[in-house]
């Protein structure tokens, strides 16, 4: 049976069931924390959870996944593939574990003859979890055998969402394949001989304080009980079609066959081919799935995985000796494959295709450059005792014949040599800072009549299309390079200006900081976007590093920004509004915006303020903005005539040039906040997350700023404080409530403890007093000289007024010199000298003698004649410095 057959038995099983039949939804996530739909039940976590009301109570799907977290285990073993699909029934308040039961039993076991998948119902196991006997006795009343059935916890048979929300238990469903897969005993002896082919999760439970899979609290029962359930396709077809693994299933194994015909060389005869095999089926279908969904390759985000699993394609081509273009061979085979399940390939695969062969192009062309140059690299490396490959040659055939990171480690591995990856990182991020500061550099430099004369020779004005698209088709218009003005062309490498005639990047204006992200050229040319400027009105110029390829004016493109990187900078733009309205509320309208910076992840605001606000002002700020984010409100962007907005009380920036028409952005539907803005946000303030004001504090006069932490930012910053906050409970055995009390008593016994071991330094200085005194007096010497190393003296106050005191009982009936000196509270050595009147008329001054005496301590030091002080680094060196003192008085 094939697998198109498969999927279509399970969505008319439960068509006929009352179940409404969804399309399977994009493989690009509606997550922006996630790049690709990852699960079956993605696109219905919103009726999961409660957050919308769903089109019919029962529903079913075969949906299309992607999961690239394991990609470069893909074709280790049989096991782990990108592109999989999810077969799935779903009810949302309606039927529950007696229908999920029986539906999933009457599926499996109905002969094929009959519209079912036939399995032999001696051949399924169930597991389902300690606390459901509901379960196991709806299995028992469905005729399962009991000797199949295993009890699992929590771990295994538990579901929720990671977080607060649904959760339940599950019951999953295995086939024996047979003792020649393993031993006998069900899943919980061998799960390969056991494969699990379908998952009933049963949530009727209300979750919290979710600290992992096992420590959780169930709240209590759901109101509206849900069921979840996934069928793994491609398992289903391996084990329906007769088959050993996913990658000799009707949707995957003609890939193989294309290869081994290209390469001449078999599957199943090599095991280090046959995981090259596996890779390039596995990959070409994912690839093809991936460009479907409108994804083309690129250098960030799903681009990026696109491309390393096209260039990963062609590399293993390569292992298996073609070196020849395969992607035209490979793609129809897969579009072939699987245009039965997804008819749509066909009206997209033109588009498709051209892509990708030209993305082969390009990289053949990159192979060629740097696999010599990669080989000598390793060659090099296997003559050391290590071999590893260093990180400047990584970084070279990086930087200079466009060599990805990951194909020199996959291929240096190939044979047995590692690869300094950290010190490449560290090359790669230095590159990129010198990038953008050359960028920013040029751009304070440039003869701003270029770029009038250039404005004047366009059509139309610019098209701007980020505030919806975040990639975009468009048409070189201009390149610009330094010392040159305008060219028609240029090749890599080079640093470049680029103006195109539209663009999703959006220039550096009104404090948030641009866009970054790649512009690829139809013909092969591959730009990195560091900055997007305006420098003069109305113009956008993108700051590029040309790579790979020629870039000619009039070339089609394709420009696509930092998803990441936009979606960070949105979340602080739209905080930095609700900043800049807390502070208003609290302080009054006369904190007005100055200047901000909206950067990921992080913002800084400043306002018109004459002085500090207190940390309680500053403390409701925060906690104001928190519970705006938790209230999730909405977004709006709405262009009108500037005094209409200044009468809807619209706030902007004083000395700002504004147009007739102003684009205002308003937070809450009663408009909490309204600004005039030009730039990017959030469409719900909840997507921020949190934020933490960092610091407040002048930056002139009558001006204060406001540093925050945004987001992610938040994030790793209360991660931070909550490690913090946990090694010191731990530390000082106290719960965190009770930190600050344990810590003020200690401050207290420390404060104490200090105040006894002054007093015993003080007390042991005392005691050399008369010591000192009388060795002095004794000396036959013209010069009194009373040095000594005193070790561990506390404080300088009392060093000094030991020095004093000897210095005073010495008189001056002769020259007189004291000189102590020992280690401080700080484990740093010192030096205190004082002179008496006699000693000073001879000559002989404190100041010189600490100088001399500090330097060999490795510092310095100075005063007045009568009273100097002085120290170091090293203070192993104290007694020869005095001995050099000493001596150095004597001569007085």
């Amino acid at each position: 049976m094939r697998t198109s057959e498969i999927a279509k038995r399970y969505l008319d099983y439960f068509s006929k069931h009352d179940h409404l039949v969804m399309p399977s939804a994009s493989l690009i996530s509606p997550n922006p924390t996630t790049l690709f739909t990852i699960a079956g039940m993605v696109p219905f976590i919103p009726y999961l959870l409660g957050e919308q009301t769903p089109p019919h109570k029962r529903m079913a799907s075969n949906q299309k996944c992607v999961r690239t977290l394991d990609i470069d285990e893909v074709g280790k073993t049989t096991r782990h593939g990108t592109f999989f699909q999810m077969l799935g029934n779903f009810s949302f308040g309606d039927y529950f574990k007696e229908e999920a039961i029986h539906y999933a039993w009457e599926l499996l076991t109905t002969p094929q003859s009959e519209g079912g998948y036939g399995f032999d119902p001696e051949k399924l196991w169930v597991t389902t979890y300690t606390d459901d006997e509901e379960a196991r006795s709806i299995w028992k009343n469905e005729g399962f055998d009991p000797e199949h059935m295993q009890i699992f916890g929590m771990e295994d048979n538990f579901w929720t969402t990671g977080g607060p929300g649904p959760g339940g238990p599950c019951s999953e469903i295995y086939v024996d394949r047979g003792p020649e897969y393993g031993k006998d005993g069900g899943p919980a002896a061998d799960e390969t001989r056991f494969i699990e082919i379908w998952d009933l999760v049963f949530e009727n439970y209300e979750v919290d304080n979710v600290k992992s899979k096992t420590d959780l609290h169930i709240v209590g029962e759901l109101n509206q009980k849900n069921i979840d359930t996934g069928a793994g396709l491609e398992r289903l077809a391996y084990l329906m079609q007769g088959k050993q693994n996913i990658y000799e299933t009707d949707e995957v194994y003609p890939v193989i066959e294309a290869a081994e015909q290209l390469s001449g060389r078999k599957y199943g005869e090599d095991a280090a081919a046959d995981v090259k095999f596996r890779v390039v089926a596995d990959h070409v279908r994912s690839a093809l799935m991936i460009m479907s969904d409108g994804v083309r390759p690129s250098n960030v985000g799903r681009g990026y995985v696109l491309r390393r699993l096209l260039r990963r394609t062609i590399q293993a081509m390569r292992v298996l000796g073609v070196t020849e273009p395969v992607i035209p061979h490979l793609l129809p085979v897969s579009k072939d494959a699987m245009v039965a399940s997804y008819p749509e390939l066909e009206k997209t695969f033109h588009d498709v295709s051209e892509s990708a062969y030209g993305e082969e192009d390009a990289f053949r062309r990159t192979l060629d450059n740097g696999i010599e140059i990669l080989d000598v690299a390793v060659n090099k490396a296997k003559k050391t005792s290590d071999p590893v490959v260093s990180g400047d040659d990584a970084f070279t055939l990086h930087d200079t014949y466009g060599f990805p990171i990951e194909l020199t480690l996959e291929m240096a591995a190939d044979q047995g040599v590692k690869v300094d990856e950290a010190k490449f990182r560290e090359l790669m991020s230095e590159q990129k800072s010198r990038a953008r500061a050359d960028a920013l550099k040029k751009r304070h430099n440039v003869d701003l009549s270029v770029y009038d004369d250039f404005k004047k020779t366009l059509v139309q004005p610019i098209d701007f299309l980020g505030y919806t698209d975040m990639s975009a088709r468009g048409r070189v218009l201009g390149i610009m390079q330094e010392g040159k003005g305008s060219v028609p062309a240029v090749s890599a490498p080079a640093n470049v200006e680029v103006i195109l005639d539209r663009t999703p990047f959006y220039a550096e204006a009104g404090g948030q900081l641009a866009d970054q992200g790649e512009i690829l050229s139809d013909d092969g040319a591959v730009l990195e976007v560091d900055d997007v400027q305006k420098p003069i009105k109305d113009l956008i110029v993108h700051q590029c590093r040309l790579t790979e390829g020629t870039l000619v004016v009039g070339t089609e493109v394709s420009a696509s920004i930092d998803l990441a990187r936009r979606g960070a900078i949105a979340r602080s733009h739209t905080a930095t509004h609700m900043v800049h309205k807390a502070l208003r509320e609290e302080l009054g309208p006369q904190a007005t915006q100055r200047g901000s910076e909206d950067a990921p992840n992080r913002l800084r605001f400043d306002f018109q303020w004459s002085s500090a606000p207190s940390k309680d002002v500053m403390n409701t700020v925060e906690a104001r903005v928190n519970d705006r984010l938790r209230d999730n409100l909405i977004v709006t962007t709405t262009e009108m005539k500037f005094d209409d907005a200044i009468a809807l009380g619209a706030m902007h920036l004083f000395g700002e040039k504004y147009g007739d028409i102003v684009r205002v952005v308003s937070i809450g539907e009663d408009g909490w906040s309204r600004e005039l803005c030009g730039g990017t946000h959030v469409d719900h303030v909840g997507k921020i997350g949190s934020i933490n004001i960092m610091s407040e504090a002048s930056i002139g006069s009558g001006v204060r700023r406001v540093d925050a932490v945004v987001g992610q930012g938040a994030y790793e910053f209360n991660a931070r404080e909550h490690a913090l906050v946990s090694q010191l409970s731990d530390k000082l055995n106290a719960r965190p409530d009770e930190l600050a009390e344990r810590i003020n008593t200690l401050l207290a016994k420390l404060k104490e403890s200090d105040r006894r071991l002054a007093a015993m330094y003080e007390g042991q200085l005392a005691a050399s007093v008369p010591q000192l005194v009388a060795a002095a007096k004794t000396s036959a010497a013209r010069v009194k000289v009373a040095a000594k190393n005193v070790g561990h003296f506390g404080s300088f106050d009392a060093l000094r007024k030991t020095v004093m005191d000897v210095r005073a009982q010495l008189g001056e009936d002769a020259p007189v010199v004291v000189a102590l000196a020992g280690v401080s509270e700080d484990d740093k050595p010192m030096v205190a000298v004082a002179t008496n009147e006699v000693a000073r008329k001879n000559g002989i001054k404190a100041g010189d003698l600490v100088r001399g005496a500090s330097k060999m301590l490795g510092g310095g030091g100075g005063g007045k004649p009568d009273f100097a002080q002085g120290g170091g680094s090293d203070a192993s060196r104290i007694d020869e410095a005095l001995k050099a003192l000493e001596a150095e008085a004597l001569k007085g």
